[in-house]
């Protein structure tokens, strides 16, 4: 009987889709395989085998499939359920759970390629960027349009392509390609003939006149222990010829004589880490009562919080926890909020686990996260994975635990593109699927897990003693606005900030300085008429950046150079408003030129390594003042950090969202637990124009408690998580009065079946990003109702939009649980 196969391709579409498989190797083809599939006219993409069975289709002609790629499946069947509740919850297909799943690596790539046309001859002169493009097809005559683009240095390359294909020069092709290759190295062994030991005594009397070769020779058996009896070991290439201090045309002498061969032999590039290991440091009185008090939890309930001051040694408990996960035959997922922290706490386990632990995350090139992924699905995958949010699709044979830390981060929530998910949400829901137990680590809960902890649904543990007795930050606020009206400013910087800043610097010590802001300015405007440069393709105006002198789109990438004069009136008054953190250390090294200064935001973090530099340098006390956004936020550890100041508290708490207070005391909070962390008291200043404000005394007396039970109250009045569940319908569309009609439309058929829940449309803060004008419907939810009924009666109201000959231009998506 004819075989077919249900396949996931990586698509937003809602449905799966049935190939046949050929007779021949159709045995082979399992669930959870990847297979290269046609679909459309001319595409093709590699899927994932979600079902094997033999109904044929009658709605459609079948394709048959292509290629199979794997004899063994590379997704388990807790994986499928897993993408399978993440697009029913976040409203969102399984498509779009796939693209974000796998590492690009593991997808084979649809490539254009462009071949040189040897007939062409032209009717016309060729323009400079047309010859540029042929006299690189004249030396390879069939290339990519990646590599073309790259060589030629030629920005849109596809309209010069266009030109030429129309000119009959090139033919177009697209074909697949593997963005992994396995890392490989040459390694040298002995011929047969040569294998010998006779015939080697003889190579030795005939290389008697090349002395070089039998040098060369006598290190190759010296490493290889070929004589000794045994089976000889693999000698690499290089590795021998470092050894032999020999060069390349040595040993090319000795392969045209017939006495090496070469082979090339695969690699890992996963380090290889040996295991000398320390042993764990023991608990502390109350790391060892919060210990066992999780350990109790986790009998009757699967997650729990563990609610931990600043400083009080949460890690510390975590290893421990992983130890007896360990010990008990079970795998860890280990999950931070930001890239960053990964390279202090790495260093961290390493010291305990060894080699037992394996890194995730974007920064790490696409091949290695390819053999993370493929060692998991081993039988000797990593016990430990210590990862950012997309470590939970890896594959697990035996998860035991899941510790979420610093569980409050809103960079757990992935924005664009779908799957919306939420990594602490979708890691308990996982954990459940293995049976396993997840602990939420914090000193500053979201509120719906305080809520969750407090009312009995999670675990509740706390330890409210920092770590050796530490005392809390002294924390000062300075109202800046009175400061700003007497002209005592210095810049973004109060007098008493400066004061103390000095004063960490002549003892030795280090600043952060914190500012939720990157870039120079956020704002450029004309002192003469008011204007100010907005971005063409988004309603923001554009963020000038002083080190490469452009003014940039923080939404869609675009910039543009900064004018000499303003384009409206021509005045050449243009002022700077604001400050992001490269005005700060501009200013920062005037003030301070003695200083060392480095700079922690997306811009100075871009690759693996400017991370790990940044924090390394400060670590060992080569940096004296770090200035960075949030990520210096996040849990870092520094000994000597004495004085931390907050620039500008007011642009947190003033955020138009429900959150903004919620987030503004985490953020205070945790940027002020890292001063004074071994052997003093630090020092945080916070600046800001609204002293008066409820949450200054609620940062500074530390009280976490009196501002979530403001909050929560608020919530419950005004129908706000926890006690309601949000759910975000935007819908995006090029032409604006169109959209509006859209909008409207959308909002009262969602009336009519949700009532009072339904809010809006309205206007986002940003009402147009990359050429699409935006608008929002707000849904709340009680939590107690099905969301499946919900799901049903969203994506009904959407496909009824569209079948609308009006709307089949409209773009609907959602953002389940928004951050």
């Amino acid at each position: 009987m004819k075989k077919y196969v249900d396949v996931i391709l990586p698509l937003p579409l809602p449905k799966s889709f049935t190939y046949s498989l050929p007779d021949e190797g159709a045995e082979e083809v399992q669930i959870g395989c990847r297979v290269v599939v046609p679909f459309g006219r001319k595409k093709f993409y590699t899927a994932i085998v979600r079902n094997v069975h033999y109904c044929a289709p009658t709605a459609y002609e079948v394709k048959e499939i292509s290629t199979v790629l794997d004899t063994s499946p590379i997704l388990l069947p807790i994986q499928f359920r897993f993408w399978e509740w993440l697009a029913n919850y976040y409203l969102c297909t399984q498509g779009d759970v796939y693209k974000a799943a796998l590492p690009s690596g593991l997808k084979l790539e649809s490539e254009t390629m462009v071949e040189y046309n040897p007939d062409f001859e032209a009717d016309a002169p060729l323009t400079d960027r047309e010859q540029q493009i042929l006299d690189l097809l004249a030396q390879e005559p069939e290339q990519c349009v990646t590599k073309l683009e790259k060589e030629s240095g030629i920005k849109n390359i596809l309209n010069v392509i266009k030109s030429l294909l129309d000119k009959g020069a090139i033919f177009v092709k697209e074909e697949l390609r593997r963005t992994y290759k396995p890392k490989t190295e040459i390694r040298v062994r002995l011929t047969p003939s040569a294998a010998n030991e006779r015939r080697m005594r003889m190579l030795f009397d005939e290389l008697g006149r090349a002395p070089k070769q039998l040098a060369l020779l006598m290190k190759y058996v010296e490493l290889s222990g070929v004589l000794g009896g045994d089976t000889p070991k693999e000698v690499s290439k290089k590795e021998l010829l470092l050894r032999a201090d020999a060069s390349p045309s040595i040993f090319n002498g000795l392969v045209d004589k017939k006495v090496f061969e070469v082979y090339h032999h695969e690699i890992g590039r996963l380090m290889t880490q040996t295991n000398d290991v320390m042993s764990l440091h023991p608990l502390n009185e109350h790391q060892q009562q919060a210990y066992e008090e999780i350990t109790e939890s986790f009998r009757h309930k699967n997650v729990c919080l563990l609610h931990g001051v600043t400083s009080s040694g949460k890690t510390e408990v975590y290893i421990h926890l992983i130890e007896e996960m360990l010990r008990q035959g079970k795998q860890v997922l280990y999950l931070l909020p930001e890239i960053a922290l990964t390279t202090q706490i790495t260093e961290r386990l390493k010291r305990v686990f060894g080699s037992r632990l394996g890194i995730y995350h974007s920064k790490f090139p696409d091949a290695e996260r390819v053999e993370i992924w493929q060692k998991q699905l081993s039988e000797t995958g990593y016990d430990i994975i210590l990862g950012v949010r997309s470590s939970i699709f890896l594959p697990f044979r035996n998860l035991g635990l899941v510790i979420v830390d610093e569980e409050h981060e809103n960079t757990y929530k992935q924005q664009d593109p779908a799957p919306r998910y939420h990594a602490r949400n979708a890691a308990t829901v996982l954990a459940s699927m293995y049976g396993a137990k997840t602990l939420l680590g914090t000193a500053t809960p979201s509120v719906e897990t305080w809520h969750n902890a407090t009312t009995g649904k999670y675990g509740f543990v706390q330890l409210k003693e920092r770590y050796k007795e530490i005392q809390m930050p002294e924390i000062i606020p300075v109202d800046i606005k009175e400061l700003h009206r007497k002209k005592r400013m210095v810049g973004p910087f109060s007098p008493l900030l400066m004061q103390y800043i000095r004063e960490a610097l002549d003892q030795k010590e280090q600043v952060i300085l914190f500012q939720n802001r990157r870039g120079f300015a956020p704002m450029v405007e004309c002192r003469t008429c008011g204007w100010v440069p907005k971005c063409k393709n988004c309603d923001v105006s554009l963020t000038y950046h002083k080190g490469i002198n452009q003014l940039t789109c923080h939404y869609c990438g675009y910039t543009y150079q900064l004018p000499r004069s303003c384009p409206a009136c021509e005045g050449v008054e243009l002022v700077n408003r604001g400050f992001g953190t490269e005005k700060i250390e501009d200013d920062i090294k005037v003030l301070f030129p003695e200083a060392s200064v480095a700079r922690m935001d997306l811009d100075t973090t871009r690759t693996r390594s400017a991370y790990e530099k940044i924090i390394a340098d400060f670590e060992q006390g080569k940096t004296n003042i770090l200035i960075g956004t949030q990520m210096v936020s996040k849990g870092l550890d520094f000994d000597h950090v004495s004085v931390v100041g907050i620039l500008n508290a007011d642009t947190m708490m003033n955020y138009p969202d429900f959150r903004a207070y919620e987030r503004a005391f985490q953020l205070m909070a945790q940027v002020s637990g890292r001063a004074g962390r071994k052997n003093k008291q630090g020092r945080v200043v916070l600046q800001t124009k609204s002293i008066d404000h409820e949450i200054i005394p609620q940062v500074i007396n530390n009280n976490y408690e009196q501002m979530v039970n403001g909050q929560l109250a608020e919530r419950q009045m005004f129908h706000y998580p926890p006690y309601y569940r949000l759910v975000y319908v935007y819908l995006k569309n090029r032409n604006e009065t169109l959209l509006d009609t859209m909008a409207e439309a959308m909002a009262e058929k969602l009336r009519a079946l949700f009532g009072n829940r339904v809010l809006g449309p309205d206007k986002p803060p940003v009402a147009r990003v990359q050429t699409l004008f935006i608008k929002k419907i707000v849904l709340k939810i009680e939590y107690n109702a099905p969301m499946s009924r919900a799901r049903e009666l969203l994506l009904r109201v959407q496909r009824e939009m569209i079948e609308d000959e009006r709307f089949k231009s409209l773009i609907v998506y959602y953002d389940v649980d928004p951050m």
